[in-house]
This record gives structure tokens, sequence and C-alpha cells, in this order.
């Protein structure tokens, strides 16, 4: 498939330049039409019955479990679907077992939804170990070696930074922990969708997926991918129906994994929608993706840069797919409305959810940065466009 082939997919393309992929995707007609086809013909629960509707549900539904574990190169019992990848994350916050004493290493690069959680397991007696970037916001596993220690439980990181767009040296950082026989989970809500992922070759036990960002999937769906090795350590936070093998009066059997994770009824149309988006990218090809999305970054950066007043945070040798930036002399959630008014340029602005790093960046007193994130989707022309638009906006300050 060709980027004009996706955009006939998306109407809402026709009247908008959006750039905010960093935050959600819109979602392809394909796949509102797989969610569509679940209310209109098979709108039942499922796991709950024997009558035919309730059976192609959820043959549906764990048809896309599987999709959606080939598409990343592990199992389909790996896959535990949540809401987001927040949800991913604290799942594994609250269902792990934490010590006093126990250590957590993770960088200032990363989203709240990474951080926040373990910060709050202060509170038990755990110690959170904050591992800084260097000024384009990459991480050095040297830092990181030395942060690891006896006590730490688990390193955590993201993968892109979702505030500039540093992609972070994941596979080292696996190393490392395997050789210091600690946990490891990787926050992929910005790469997923974006570049080829193999959960073999990442090394993480762990791994926070989004399905509305680079999936182009419906938003309210996300997973967890979790090794085997661990589902049985790892504790289920919402216990109830379709979570257990056996209750007794005082007592009761968890089923196996994931269902012993996924309490209640899931978002059924949502998660048909995902494994959709998994074949819809398979069309387009991985390839093709990754590939357009690193020249139309490499353009962004480029094409801001050469703006005189602009300041761009990051370096073009190691971003991707987001591209973070402010004017002189202008606030940057003035700047994005004004490119919303004049162009239906959608993009980010303020601090994303990711306040350390944008404190690390130097942004923090300019009321955060605008951010500027891609998909498929996205053309040249689109880039271009944002680039004169910002140098005439620039001329006025």
């Amino acid at each position: 498939m060709k980027t004009a082939d996706v955009r006939a997919d998306i109407p809402l393309l026709d009247e908008f330049i959006y750039m905010d992929a960093a935050s959600t995707t819109p979602t392809p007609r394909p796949v509102v039409e797989a969610m569509c086809d679940y209310f209109y013909h098979y709108n039942a629960n499922t796991g709950r019955g024997a009558y035919n509707l309730t059976v192609k549900a959820t043959q549906e539904f764990n048809s896309a479990r599987i999709k959606t574990a080939d598409f990343i190169n592990a199992n389909p019992e790996d896959i535990i679907f949540t809401k987001n990848t927040t949800e991913a994350i604290n799942l594994v916050a609250h269902g792990l077992e934490f010590n006093k004493g126990d250590n957590v290493v993770v960088s200032n690069m990363e989203h709240h939804s990474n951080l926040v959680p373990w910060l709050n397991l202060k509170k038990r007696g755990v110690e959170v170990k904050i591992v800084k970037a260097d000024k384009n916001g990459v991480i050095d596993p040297l830092d990181v070696e030395k942060a690891v220690d006896n006590n730490t439980r688990l390193l955590t990181v993201t993968h892109i930074s979702n505030s500039i767009g540093s992609v972070q040296p994941v596979e080292e950082l696996g190393k490392i922990a395997e050789e210091n026989e600690v946990l490891y989970l990787i926050d992929a809500a910005q790469s997923a969708g974006h570049i080829k992922l193999d959960v073999k070759n990442l090394m993480a036990d762990l791994i926070a997926f989004p399905g509305h960002k680079g999936f182009l999937g419906p938003v309210g769906t996300g997973f967890l991918y979790c090794t085997n090795r661990l589902q049985y350590e790892l504790e289920p936070i919402n216990l109830g129906g379709g979570t257990v093998e056996k209750v007794f009066d005082d007592d009761f059997k968890l089923t196996e994994s994931p269902n012993r994770f996924e309490g209640g009824t899931q978002n059924i149309s949502g998660v048909i929608g995902l494994g959709t988006s998994m074949d819809y990218l398979k069309r387009i090809g991985m390839d093709n993706v990754e590939k357009h999305g690193l020249e139309l970054t490499q353009m962004l950066y480029q094409e801001i840069q050469n703006i005189e007043k602009a300041k761009v945070y990051g370096s073009p040798e190691n971003i991707y797919g987001i591209v973070s930036f402010n004017i002189d002399g202008i606030n940057p959630h003035d700047l994005a409305k004004i490119l919303d008014e004049v162009k239906s340029i959608c993009v980010r602005s303020g601090h994303h959810c990711a306040l350390p790093s944008i404190k690390h960046i130097g942004a923090y007193e300019l009321g955060g940065t605008v951010r500027a994130s891609l998909h498929y989707y996205n053309t040249k022309e689109e880039i271009q466009i944002l680039g004169e638009t910002l140098q005439e906006v620039s001329k006025f300050l």
C-alpha cells in the first residue's frame, strides 16, 4: 500500500494536516469496519455461552490475540490485553512483588506513565534510581550499568521518548538486565507500529504497547507482553469473571494466562479492530513504514532547523517519528493554536506528560515545546506546508 492508499482510508486527512501520532492516530476505514461488523452481526460477549453469536465473538477475539502476537513475534499466551500502555505498566507496578530495600532503575526521559507508578512504590520502601540522559535525550548504557546493583528489581526505559523522539539503546540495556539478572520493562508507546519490533531481539521480560498510536488501532486498546516465566509471578489486579477456573466457599483457583489478567467483559470490538490494524500494517509493510518515517523525520527536523528563530530538540541522527521545537517569542500553546487556525495543522503543545524530560532539555520555563509527530499517512508536502507556515509566523515576532 502506498501513502495515498492509506490517506484514502482516513477521511479526516482531507481536511486536516494531522501531526499528532504520538498522542493517537486516526483510525483507517477497514479497522472501523471490522468493529462495526462486530456490532452489526455478532455483538455478544466472549467465552460466556454456547450459542453461535458468542462463539463467533470469541473466535474473532482470540484471532486478534494471535494476530497481535504474530506481529511482534510472541506467543498468543504472552499477550495480555489492556486499555492502554499506562494500564499495562501499572499492571506490572501493582502485580509484581516489590519489597522494602528493592530499587527500580528508570530514565529521566520517561512519560509520566513509566515514572509515576515507580515513584509510588517509594511508599513501600522501594528506591527509585533516576538515570539522566545526555543533552540530546539519550541514555548512556554505562550510566545504567552503574545504577544497577544487587537490590535492583526492575530496569525500565522508554524505547522512543514521547517528548523529543530520542531513540534509546534498548537492546544494550537488555543485555545489562540479563547479565545482572534483573527484570526488564520497555515502554514501546512511540515505537510500536512505527518500526519493526521483535520481542525476542529486545530481550525484555515485559513490554507495554498502545493500540491507538503507531498500530493505527482504536482508542481504548493496548496490551502487555509478558514472558511465560513471569506470568505466574505477576499477580492479577482485576479479579472476577473470566479470571478463575474454580471458586470454593473460602478460596479460588486462577485460570491460565492471559485470561487470569483479563477480568470482566473486555473491549471486544476494540480488540477485534486492533487485530485488523495488524493486518493493515502488514499490507503496508513495516519496511515501508519504517523507511517512510525515517525520511520524513529527517526532513521535518531540517525544515524547522532552517527557521532562524527556531530551537529544535534532540539530535537528527537519533530521533524517530517526533520533532519537538520552539519559536523564540511565542508560547508553544499559542503557536499550536495558530497552526491549527491558519492551516488546520494538528500538533501537540506543552509538557507532553513528561515533565522531567522537558526540564532536562531546558524547555520547562518556555511552557514546554511544540511537538509534531508523524506516521505513514503523512507526506512531504505537509511538512513543507508546516515549514512555510512557521517561517511566516516567525517573521511577525
